[in-house]
């Protein structure tokens, strides 16, 4: 039977973090999100208190940029992508130290880039992990675990039909068991407003310890209040304990269209918790309430602007090593 991976708060050995690689998908913020990502390696490196970090570059152009800027704070390798959302296409590391790796379409044939599918095997055994793939699709941003085999999920990602058309709620709750550990399964519904993931847990609900999990609340003009409420109501009556935290509302981007910022695309790591911030008024309420979920860990507050130009943040961009 798989063990569950442990929870993002255990400790990890390493973190693959996705560097980006390609001009023609980033354009004028190609050099503005690679500095963001090199700032985010050097908080999870810590000075060398935090993990290893190994970031990935698409091509050897990209990994001389990546170790230009990176200096000593990472590895750089170099492995074929199509663009950095490794939490969604490394494998994912289960208890056993085993890669679990699935099937992946591009979010449902949104971006269909070569390499993509194949970058999580590549990764896991060029780390020496031994690999098992899947044969049904399953983004790491998708799921998120408390370390006791419990996972929260969304409706509106895993049950979407551009993913695995014909599995039922129950086949992807044993499927879930059977390649994750999961003998749980907590559905939320729908995901934030203009998502290209259709719904990914990991930018609205997040687990901060075994059966306690963390939520947004909305602020004013937050167009997904809605969500919100419904995703803690949902958890509560599964049994779940609920915590509330800042939003950072309503965010647009050039051509005033709402983007699916969030403060909950953190990334918890061995010395440090970085959290995307925006420019918003309650970026420093993200940060002293993580403080407070956190201690023992810096609480390390980074703006993430041109990340999120790509569609994602500094979560999206990275996949922990579990120590075994």
């Amino acid at each position: 039977m798989t063990l569950p991976p442990p929870p993002e708060w255990a400790r990890h050995d390493a973190v693959w973090i996705g560097f980006p690689s390609h001009p023609e998908l980033w354009l004028e913020d190609l050099e503005p999100a690679r500095a963001e990502v090199a700032a985010f390696a050097a908080a999870v490196h810590a000075g060398g208190r935090g993990e290893r970090v190994i970031l990935v570059a698409a091509d050897d152009a990209a990994a001389q940029a990546a170790r230009a800027i990176a200096g000593d704070t990472a590895e750089v390798v170099v492995e074929p992508f199509g663009d950095i959302w490794l939490r969604d296409t490394a494998a994912i590391v289960d208890g056993a130290g085993a890669g679990q790796d699935f099937g992946f379409n591009g979010w449902g044939g949104k971006y269909d880039l070569p390499g993509d599918d194949t970058i999580g095997v590549r990764l896991a055994r060029r780390r020496g992990l031994s690999v098992e793939s899947h044969d049904w699709v399953l983004e790491g941003g998708a799921i998120d675990g408390d370390g006791t085999g419990l996972a929260v999920t969304t409706e509106q990602c895993l049950l979407n039909p551009n993913r695995n058309p014909g599995l039922s709620k129950a086949d992807v709750e044993t499927r879930l068991a059977a390649d994750l550990g999961y003998g749980r399964v907590l559905w939320l519904g729908d995901g934030l407003a203009n998502d290209h993931t259709d719904g990914h847990v990991d930018n609205l609900a997040r687990f901060i310890g075994p059966n306690r999990l963390l939520i947004p609340e909305a602020t004013d003009n937050d167009p997904n209040w809605r969500v919100y409420q419904d995703a803690a109501d949902r958890a509560a009556r599964f049994g779940v304990e609920v915590v509330r935290f800042p939003s950072p509302g309503r965010v647009l981007n050039e051509d005033g269209e709402i983007i699916p910022a969030s403060y909950m695309n953190f990334y918890i790591g061995n010395a440090a918790v970085v959290v995307p911030l925006y420019g918003q008024p309650n970026d420093d309420g993200a940060v002293t309430a993580l403080e407070a979920l956190f201690p023992g860990r810096a609480i390390i507050g980074q703006r993430a602007d041109h990340i999120l130009t790509g569609g994602g943040s500094f979560h999206c961009i990275s996949q922990q090593i579990p120590s075994k």
